[in-house]
């Protein structure tokens, strides 16, 4: 197993404040704007990575996270399980196999690989 990238940070912002952190990450910090057809929040392109904002009312419990992108998923899901960490599979991402852990300081870390059997949904 490799992390051979972040692939997304995930972030909260006060919905009321949506265009103040629409200018603070797009014209002061000058990160591209990905649009999204729906939803209240708001994707940044940073490099090759993304910076995800959501409003904190539907932000995950623990807040924000970090996804590390991987190669060889299985085998960390088992050094984990090893480990006997709990680990939460039940939200699945179209075109990824994916699955969260919280660190020994209560961090999020989402863990990811693209799904080649489901290749054509990436």
């Amino acid at each position: 197993m490799s992390i051979h990238s972040i692939n997304h940070v995930q972030l909260t912002f006060d919905v009321d404040r949506r265009d103040q952190v629409r200018h603070f990450y797009g014209t002061l910090v000058g990160l591209t704007e990905l649009h999204q057809p729906t939803g209240p929040g708001l994707r940044f392109i940073a490099g090759s990575q993304r910076v995800d904002l959501v409003p904190a009312s539907q932000a995950q419990p623990g807040g924000g996270h970090v996804a590390f992108e991987v190669q060889n998923l299985p085998r960390l899901r088992h050094q984990l399980l090893q480990a006997d960490l709990a680990l939460e599979e039940h939200q699945p991402l179209p075109g990824y196999l994916r699955f969260y852990v919280n660190d020994p300081a209560g961090n999020r870390l989402e863990f990811l690989e693209p799904d080649p059997h489901q290749a054509n949904l990436v």
